[in-house]
């Protein structure tokens, strides 16, 4: 390495002389010395060159010396590094040949790791798409609501009115209050004679002068009568003017209008079908007992009617004891969350209501509304433009029958009067209203006619 580093140098240097003679025998235009070759700033003789050399050869050995001990560094760690890759690429193919899973797990947790990545930012996206619709869905409904605003900000600058009409007049009762002169229907308040403070009661007055204070109404099962003792107790439902809502008066309100008069009181119950049947059954001397006695009922006796006396109980056929145990006259109140029946189990639990049960009932008017399937009833338009094409008249629901497997936990628990219609017949619509004793003649007959109040005649 040595003898060829000072053949290099000596080839170097007689380039160096010549090109030096040159230019000292030779004078161009223009001067081609450069002032860092070490020659100063002029062109050097041939006594200069030599005498250059001569101070320039001891630091140029040092320097190659130098040189080459950097170049065989250089060269052992390229071996060094050479050695290394090879070991590498053995390690590598060894390592593929010993554990190959280990690579393709890492490759397929990488592949998994950008998946998921790429999901996630598919996802922020899309939940920016639905962000931004509910946004404008939201400033749909703020004009929306910005409109409505300006609508009844209009309708406020008009004189504001009741649309619940309450009638002014007030008694202990509804006859009290027909007595004195009310002769519509409606709203009223009564406060009977034990009463803390009056309340709101729905009043039937009809053409007799007859004041009736409704009790419970079932129209279309838009009440659910599932409820517990202190709503049974303090009533539950809406009362109407236009008496179109089902409602359960309270226990405590029948209890204080039914024990504050001398005079005793018939209980009504009218009753229609899924097929407009109407029928009624009336109860002489009705009374509700206090809190304290669970609402206990008692009548002196049935006082007449055509829907049968289904509160003295009914034969089903299963037992010879079903009559005695299905009879109501006595019975306490029972609701799914305080049990007073007669029965080892809770019959208003398992029917979901509450009701005077005994073990457990003929007479059900607080039961499940089954309101049944609908079909719809069409008839022809003709002599029209729309000849020939069925148009809708009304919808008819098939309500009434069920049976065990659509009652809850297989009892009858339906709307039921059992002297009337089947245990697994459920009825349309219920009332139940009272009046004086005095007001009222057997068999419901006063002035050579029957009324149903509400419900038209019978």
């Amino acid at each position: 390495m040595a003898s060829f580093m000072h053949a290099s140098v000596s080839i170097l240097l007689l380039s160096t002389l010549t090109s030096a003679q040159m230019r000292g025998d030779y004078s161009p235009t223009q001067d081609i010395c450069s002032p860092n070759d070490g020659f100063g700033i002029y062109c050097p003789t041939t006594c200069g060159v030599a005498d250059y050399l001569q101070r320039y050869v001891p630091d140029m050995d040092r320097e190659l010396d130098q040189m080459e001990q950097d170049l065989e560094a250089i060269a052992n760690i390229t071996r060094g590094a050479q050695d290394k890759v090879v070991y590498l690429k053995d390690s590598e193919t060894q390592a593929q040949k010993q554990a190959p899973d280990t690579y393709i797990k890492k490759s397929t947790s990488m592949l998994d790791d950008i998946l998921r990545f790429e999901k996630s930012i598919l996802t922020q996206e899309d939940q920016i798409y639905q962000l931004q619709s509910i946004l404008q869905a939201n400033e749909k409904r703020i004009t929306d609501l910005k409109q409505m605003s300006q609508q009844l900000d209009q309708m406020c600058k008009e004189p504001c009115k009741d649309t619940v009409e309450i009638q002014t007049v007030t008694g202990k009762d509804c006859q009290d209050i027909a007595n004195k002169g009310a002769k519509v229907s409606g709203l009223y308040y009564v406060k009977p004679a034990r009463a803390p403070e009056a309340f709101l009661v729905y009043c039937e007055i009809d053409s007799f002068g007859r004041g009736w204070t409704v009790l419970q109404r079932r129209r279309d099962g838009s009440v659910d009568f599932n409820k517990k003792w202190i709503q049974y107790k303090e009533g539950f439902g809406y009362l109407s003017p236009d008496d179109k809502t089902e409602f359960w008066l309270g226990n405590e309100k029948m209890h204080l209008l039914s024990v504050q008069s001398s005079v005793p009181y018939v209980l009504r119950i009218e009753m229609v079908d899924w097929e407009g049947n109407k029928k009624y059954a009336d109860y002489a001397t009705f009374k509700v007992g206090p809190e304290v006695d669970a609402y206990r009922l008692t009548y002196a006796y049935y006082f007449g009617g055509d829907a049968g006396d289904a509160f003295d109980g009914h034969d089903f056929g299963d037992d010879p004891s079903d009559k005695f145990y299905t009879s109501h006259n006595g019975m306490q109140f029972s609701t799914p969350d305080k049990d007073n029946d007669k029965f080892h189990e809770n019959c208003a639990l398992q029917e979901g209501t509450g009701w005077w049960m005994n073990r457990c009932h003929a007479a059900h008017l607080n039961g499940k509304y089954y309101q049944g399937k609908a079909f719809n009833l069409y008839r022809s338009k003709v002599n029209s433009i729309h000849a020939g094409i069925p148009l809708l008249m009304h919808s008819v629901f098939t309500g009434g029958k069920y049976t065990e497997k659509d009652s809850q936990n297989g009892y009858d628990n339906g709307i039921i009067w059992a002297t009337w219609q089947s245990r697994w017949y459920s009825l349309k619509e219920t009332t139940m209203k009272i009046i004086p004793i005095n007001r009222i003649v057997a068999g419901g007959q006063e002035s050579g006619s029957k009324q149903f109040g509400g419900l038209g005649d019978i």
